[in-house]
């Protein structure tokens, strides 16, 4: 039940309640993202709503309308905005229902599922940058973001004493990874599409969720984040299948001539960034937002990680310091916490 003692959430019931002008809202908590932002659920006049307290001091909530808007008129379905009060970081949005796409994710359907996940990345991809302000996806973002894998995995968690050849090693590795992002084309970049952030309706009725961190970047980015997901692991075939729809489509759209091998370099470099950066996150979630569940993915995101060092030599000391000196820690058990 809801705290009475809770100010904020009183405060977010009475700007409900005059927005709909009844006293009749009983709030239910429900499960929220990685973020500051808490979401309820509310049902007024037979019809269900969302709300959402999302302080403005810890969250982008204009960047979150604007690009609310934005998707909406590629023709990507999010959920609609009814009330929002700026001033003190409250929303009432669209339910878009209880499902989500990794709640019905099995080895039958996943294909058919991940086929049709990828119709908003082709949305994104054909969109105009120069018509959007989004942050730069850029050398300084990425490596803030490899670098908390340092910070909160290595650091504060293992507690690591890296030698002065491991940090040089690290530092070698995020810049063959920054190098690569920087090199793809650009595009309208959701930033973490995957699919506990895709409600379902039915096969053809996907709605996104969570894209309020937007940026504009490297084309891979958005679909190995959907294809080797943090929370759940494919066959490689089925991964490699639906990769190749997407090269196939996208270079046809957008008139590129990428060869293979490049796509699949690309592919699998920004995935280990992406990687690199979650379990950093995750620890980070654990120490600093005392959200400790996260811990349990560590270990398949450095996994990811290992796998991809093994296809290219010049990452294979990198995939080999992981598994020696990361990855053991946790199979070992100890400090998952």
């Amino acid at each position: 039940m809801i705290l009475l003692a809770d100010i904020r959430l009183n405060r977010l019931l009475q700007w409900l309640q005059s927005c709909f002008q009844t006293s009749d809202i009983v709030l239910s908590s429900l499960d929220g993202d990685a973020g500051f932002r808490r979401y309820f659920r509310f049902t007024h006049s037979n019809k269900d709503y969302i709300a959402v307290d999302a302080p403005k001091d810890y969250c982008n909530n204009e960047q979150f309308v604007y690009i609310s808007n934005y998707l909406s008129k590629l023709g990507i379905r999010v959920p609609k905005i009814h009330h929002y009060d700026k001033e003190n970081g409250y929303f009432c949005l669209e339910d878009l229902g209880k499902t989500l796409l990794a709640d019905v994710l099995t080895p039958d359907s996943v294909e058919a599922y991940y086929q049709s996940a990828l119709s908003p990345l082709y949305l994104l991809s054909k969109a105009d940058i120069s018509q959007v302000e989004l942050p730069d996806y850029d050398a300084a973002f990425i490596h803030t973001e490899l670098n908390i894998f340092t910070e909160w995995l290595l650091d504060k968690h293992l507690a690591l004493t890296l030698t002065v050849q491991e940090q040089k090693l690290i530092a070698q590795t995020n810049e063959v990874l920054v190098a690569s992002a920087l090199e793809q084309p650009k595009v309208v970049m959701h930033r973490d599409y995957h699919s506990r952030n895709i409600m379902l309706s039915n096969l053809s009725d996907l709605s996104v969720i969570d894209f309020q961190d937007a940026v504009k970047g490297p084309i891979t980015y958005d679909v190995v984040s959907l294809l080797r997901d943090c929370y759940v692991r494919w066959p490689t075939a089925l991964v490699n299948k639906v990769f190749d729809n997407f090269c196939e489509h996208v270079s046809q759209e957008l008139a590129l001539s990428v060869s293979k091998e490049q796509w699949r370099r690309w592919f699998d470099l920004m995935g280990m960034q992406r990687h690199i950066k979650a379990s950093g996150i995750f620890a980070r979630l654990n120490y600093r937002d005392g959200k400790t569940h996260y811990m349990k993915d560590i270990p398949l995101t450095l996994n990811y990680i290992v796998d991809v060092c093994k296809l290219y030599p010049e990452l294979s000391d990198f995939g080999q310091f992981v598994e020696r000196r990361v990855l053991s820690s946790f199979q070992q058990g100890g400090n998952i916490l």
